[in-house]
């Protein structure tokens, strides 16, 4: 991980020698003052950020597959992603024409990030409402990508009623970029993720018990609604904070889960989180790089990068999962 930042931060549309790099970030000082200022106001946030945003989407992932017992549930598919950017999408496009949520400074991204995860929770309450009474974990994957698709349907209707320039930001946003975030929200964004994996770290052993089905966690006197409800709530935190300030980023969820599982060989969360942070955070450095490699005068949407990793690692998981079907 600590590899992958250096390069991260020392690649980029301005090459920038690499002594440079080192001594901006180890003294903050330079012979070229553009160059101080790439590397401290850009590209340094920009790493922060990816960092946080995989560990966080990957985290939130792990949780959804261990309560749904589905290898294809994350918080993308389930819509928990689609819900967070409704949220987003009704202070950006209804409110954003009365006052501006960047002179609010760090009020306005107060603002974004409860709107965000108001929306994922209220998915996630949809969700869990549905898996009180259906029990089979196909039905309810299937249901939350039903929900998320309503909720695709609402943010069309938004966007059809929406000026052009609240809807060329809304659109801007929905491609997902990890640049966006100034050295001024880093805290905020910090502070949300790293609340939702505290809880998620302390959560371990209730994930362990979730392995084997709810009846069994019964069995081990454990609340399952107090269970579901801490385990949604740090979801929500996790995606709905990533998607206020990063936009809608798919497929690291439930792709790096199963990285991590296949690296370590084993199903025990006390081993799985740490790992899956860890894994999380490489994997969206790696596609950041490749967003802006070399010769690139523009940046791809990090959206796209993220898909195209992810989806080979979806389809081997579900020929994989087939192969064992048919051989047992």
């Amino acid at each position: 991980m600590v590899i992958f930042s250096f390069l991260d931060i020392f690649l980029g549309s301005v090459m920038i020698p690499f002594k440079d790099v080192v001594r901006i970030i180890f003294t903050g000082s330079s012979e070229r003052h553009e160059w101080v200022s790439i590397v401290h106001d850009f590209r340094i946030p920009k790493a922060l950020t990816a960092i946080l945003s995989g560990a966080a989407l990957s985290v939130s992932g792990l949780q959804m597959q261990t309560i749904f017992r589905n290898p294809l549930a994350g918080p993308y598919v389930l819509g928990i992603s689609s819900g967070a950017g409704l949220g987003v999408a009704i202070i950006i496009l209804c409110f954003s024409s009365l006052f501006s949520f960047r002179l609010l400074g760090i009020a306005g991204d107060w603002v974004i990030v409860l709107a965000a995860w108001a929306g994922a929770g209220s998915i996630l309450m949809l969700i869990l409402a549905v898996s009180v009474r259906v029990r089979d974990i196909m039905t309810i994957l299937i249901l939350g990508i039903l929900f998320g698709a309503a909720t695709t349907s609402v943010l069309s209707i938004l966007q059809y009623f929406s000026n052009e320039s609240m809807l060329k930001t809304f659109i801007v946003w929905t491609m997902g970029s990890l640049g966006s975030v100034t050295g001024k929200q880093i805290p905020v964004l910090s502070f949300c993720i790293l609340a939702g994996l505290i809880i998620t770290i302390f959560s371990s052993k209730i994930l362990n018990a979730m392995l084997l089905g709810e009846n069994y966690a019964k069995t081990m006197g454990m609340n399952i609604k107090l269970t579901r409800l801490l385990v949604f709530t740090s979801t929500s935190m996790l995606a709905g904070t990533v998607t206020a300030f990063c936009g809608p980023i798919g497929f690291i969820g439930i792709a790096v889960p199963h990285i991590t599982r296949f690296a370590f060989k084993t199903a025990n969360h006390n081993f799985l989180i740490p790992g899956t942070i860890l894994t999380g955070a490489i994997i969206m450095l790696v596609s950041d790089i490749i967003s802006q490699l070399p010769g690139l005068e523009n940046n791809l949407p990090v959206n796209s990068v993220t898909a195209l990793l992810g989806i080979p690692i979806i389809i081997w998981i579900i020929i994989r999962n087939y192969n064992v079907s048919s051989l047992s």
